[in-house]
């Protein structure tokens, strides 16, 4: 089942949950809670998709909302558009092109080096920065998560997201019109999906952020084709199309990691920051004027970059450094055609920027006087509760849990410590 009826990327397997809170931690947007001893996103509008709750829950109760193998029927072709983060998930023995043709093998007609297109968009964001002296700084809008946090949590960054169109929506433009024109297949007879690190990306095509609809049909998992993948790179050389499939250069392989806009765009002043917390410290940090001089702003919610994504096999660690020799066996000279992606630029790169729009929360009340009233008790409740922040009650702090009891969706009881002492008064009463 859905967490909630909105569409997210993962799902709570209430068999397997505990209530242990984890996740209620974890979660940067509180937006969930422990009920009836079972997680839950009670604050679907908050959530932002993040994958932190996938990533602590110890009992592999939360799961991610990603396209299966079975779902990949019905087309007449299929085309595949791998993370570059794939390349890093097989030991330093299999090169890029050996991936990319495992890749092919396990049931895709075509597959193609999103990496360069990842080039591409480079050269694209370089030539929105020259045409747009302001403001600054631009901010990446390339993970799902960082572009929902800035709509619903920091109104005053919209104006900052970067309109530029995705690597994975521009690729699968590209091979949808190239597999019709190639095969004359009908484009929607023919099935484009990313394989991602992240279940993210899922909610990215279900529910985009800046375009009407998505030019894909889906998103695989990384780890739920590797074991295929390994067994198809044992044979790999018996393949008999023998194409190159790689084109990229190691500045789109760099888009997997940490500070790849250093490498993309070597003329500008860039930042690059991954990982929820720090995430936040810098958007604050923003918001508030403290950051200057930075031109472009890398923002990725999975620490490490994409390479530390939660549907990877590899540790991220391991990954980085199977990166960063890639980056260095294929170069930081770009292998793409500069010219023709600026020719292309506005009718293939370049968004709309009033597409993205702040998202109002939703109020305590829609009269006035009571959501003043109901401000007011969040205040004197917070007042009452004890400040340990502990997550015992199934929200993640006491302010959270007031809030809650004022929405009508928890009691003051819920609190361990308050309850601890109704016992304790009730025991003194019953002794007198």
């Amino acid at each position: 089942m859905l967490l909630h009826d909105q569409m997210h990327s993962i799902m709570v397997d209430k068999d397997l949950c505990t209530g242990c809170v984890l996740c209620t931690l974890a979660c940067p947007v509180q937006a969930i809670r422990v009920r009836d001893g079972k997680a839950d996103v009670v604050k679907s509008n908050q959530c932002i998709d993040c994958g932190e709750c996938l990533r602590v829950c110890p009992q592999q109760a939360v799961r991610s909302m990603t396209t299966q193998r079975q779902d990949l029927t019905g087309y007449k072709a299929l085309a595949a558009l791998p993370s570059p983060v794939l390349y890093a998930q097989f030991g330093e023995g299999h090169t890029p092109n050996d991936i990319l043709l495992a890749l092919k093998s396990v049931g895709f007609d075509y597959v193609f080096d999103l990496a360069v297109n990842c080039e591409m968009v480079f050269v694209a964001i370089d030539e929105y920065l020259r045409r747009n002296p302001a403001p600054r700084p631009m901010i990446s809008n390339f993970c799902p998560p960082i572009a929902r946090m800035i709509l619903k949590s920091y109104p005053n960054l919209v104006s900052h997201i970067l309109p530029i169109e995705v690597p994975r929506e521009t690729a699968a433009k590209a091979a949808r019109r190239r597999i019709t024109r190639d095969r004359g297949i009908p484009p929607d007879q023919i099935g484009v999906f990313h394989i991602t690190p992240c279940a993210a990306k899922m909610v990215s095509i279900m529910k985009p952020v800046g375009v009407d609809k998505s030019d894909l049909d889906g998103a695989i998992a990384i780890r739920d084709l590797y074991v295929p993948m390994m067994k198809a790179l044992e044979s790999v050389e018996e393949i008999e199309d023998e194409s190159v499939l790689q084109r990229s250069s190691g500045v789109g392989i760099s888009w997997s990691i940490g500070r790849g806009s250093v490498r993309g765009l070597p003329n500008r002043p860039s930042l690059s920051v991954t990982g929820v917390k720090d995430v936040i410290r810098i958007l604050d940090d923003v918001d508030a004027g403290r950051v200057n001089g930075i031109d472009y702003l890398e923002l990725s919610i999975c620490p490490g970059g994409c390479v530390g994504g939660p549907l990877v096999v590899e540790n991220k660690h391991v990954a980085t450094s199977r990166i960063e020799d890639l980056i260095t066996q294929y170069g930081v000279r770009s292998r793409i055609d500069a010219r023709k992606v600026l020719r292309t630029y506005e009718q293939t790169y370049l968004l709309s920027s009033a597409r993205f729009r702040a998202e109002e929360p939703p109020p305590l009340d829609t009269d006035l006087d009571r959501a003043l009233e109901k401000m007011n008790r969040i205040e004197e409740l917070v007042g009452i509760l004890p400040g340990k922040q502990c997550g015992a009650c199934g929200a993640p702090s006491c302010r959270d849990l007031a809030e809650d009891i004022v929405r009508g969706n928890a009691s003051l009881s819920d609190c361990v410590f308050i309850r601890v002492k109704e016992l304790e008064d009730a025991c003194a009463r019953s002794g007198d």
